[in-house]
């Protein structure tokens, strides 16, 4: 049964834009590496990048039973790390489809595209 409640592996830009103007509980993580972050960022976005999730995951413990959006440049690193996370017992993580770059294109042009 518990698959069947499982949230999608993706969600689109409009959908986590719409949970921000909401003010609904989640985490939003960038798992770019920090000079990309100081390019280009999300208001709100944890910064946690690919390069030290080995390391840092732990951090996220406290996360486990909350909805967390993974996002990264294009979508393939975040890809990566939803379903690292997911395999980890995190059962509410989902991809942003596209990343910052189409986050820039289609919601908030102020965001640096790179």
């Amino acid at each position: 049964m518990s698959q069947s409640s499982e949230l999608p592996i993706q969600i689109d830009v409009q959908t986590v834009s719409e949970m921000l103007k909401q003010g609904d509980d989640f985490l939003l993580l960038d798992v770019r590496e920090a000079n990309e972050y100081a390019v280009a960022k999300i208001t709100g976005s944890t910064l946690l990048p690919l390069s030290e999730i080995g390391s840092r995951v732990h951090e996220l413990e406290e996360h486990k039973d909350r909805r967390i959006v993974v996002h990264c440049h294009h979508g393939g690193r975040s890809l990566q790390v939803t379903e690292a996370l997911r395999s980890r017992g995190f059962t509410k993580v989902q991809n942003m489809d596209g990343g910052i770059d189409v986050w820039s294109q289609q919601i908030d042009a102020s965001v640096n595209r790179y």
